[in-house]
């Protein structure tokens, strides 16, 4: 049951697997609520309409993790957690990595993920950032779709329109930042480019300049225009200790934590 859990048959008996809610805790509700509080992702297991136990599992959240959070903002970015656990559990995680509380979304389903998203395209565009089943419709519904492709499921890697490989988090600004970077050399080309045609055309038309003079001009501009973009080919330092080395791992899981992460590259967000 996408976003809910499991349901079988063991030994004859009718099991269900899955979060609070789905599976009613029954006598393990205190105990449910307190592992929550803990910040753990709790999963029931039901045997024919009883609750038999509780497991209780939690994701260290990635230690460069809110060093990411903070770059991200520090760029302009608006940082959301988009994620099916329990609100009380993503929150805990929020505050550990710096995501504000008004800033999680928990307790979703995959569809209630893509809403969220096509709520978040209100106030600019937006990236999403998994690699779940869960993640593919948010990812398919946002302005940009980044799967980890390094531990992606292929439907999500195949929804995204980037895949980045690896672990290291710290890549994702990286490359948010290095974008941004090649928009602004693209329009520089494209201006220097338009204003020598402006240029030289009244100059052509008036006999200023020449056949051979106006060629010139045209050609050298060309040679600026390309060098110019070979800048884009470099990458720019990258944030913490060795994510710019050569061969260092860019991202695993989009998540800062086994949630996802969404984030604005809009910068009135």
């Amino acid at each position: 049951m996408p976003g809910h859990g499991l349901t079988g048959r063991v030994a004859g008996a009718r099991v269900r697997l899955g979060r609070p809610g789905w599976v009613t805790p029954g006598p393990l509700h205190g105990e449910v609520e307190r592992l929550l509080g803990a910040g753990a992702t709790v999963v029931l297991l039901e045997e024919d309409g009883r609750v038999a136990g509780a497991l209780a599992v939690r994701d260290e959240p990635r230690p460069e993790a809110a060093e990411v959070v903070a770059a991200l903002r520090r760029s302009g970015h608006r940082v959301a957690m988009l994620t099916g656990d329990h609100p009380v559990t993503a929150r805990a995680v929020a505050v550990e990595v710096g995501i504000a509380p008004e800033e999680v979304y928990a307790g979703l389903l995959p569809e209630d993920k893509a809403r969220v998203v096509g709520d978040l395209r209100a106030g600019g565009p937006v990236a999403m950032v998994g690699d779940g089943v869960n993640d593919a419709p948010a990812l398919a519904g946002a302005d940009l779709g980044v799967a980890m492709g390094a531990m992606g499921t292929d439907v999500a890697v195949e929804t995204a329109d980037v895949a980045l490989m690896g672990e290291d988090l710290r890549h994702l600004p990286a490359v948010l930042d290095h974008a941004h970077r090649c928009r602004t050399i693209m329009w520089q080309s494209v201006g220097l480019s338009l204003a020598i045609i402006v240029g030289l055309v009244p100059l052509a038309l008036f006999g200023v300049l020449g056949l051979a003079a106006v060629v010139l001009v045209h050609e050298l501009a060309e040679v600026v225009v390309i060098a110019n973009g070979l800048r884009a080919g470099r990458r720019g330092p990258a944030i913490g200790r060795g994510a710019g080395a050569p061969g260092s791992p860019a991202v695993r899981e989009g998540d800062l934590h086994d949630s996802d992460r969404v984030g604005s590259p809009s910068r009135s967000d």
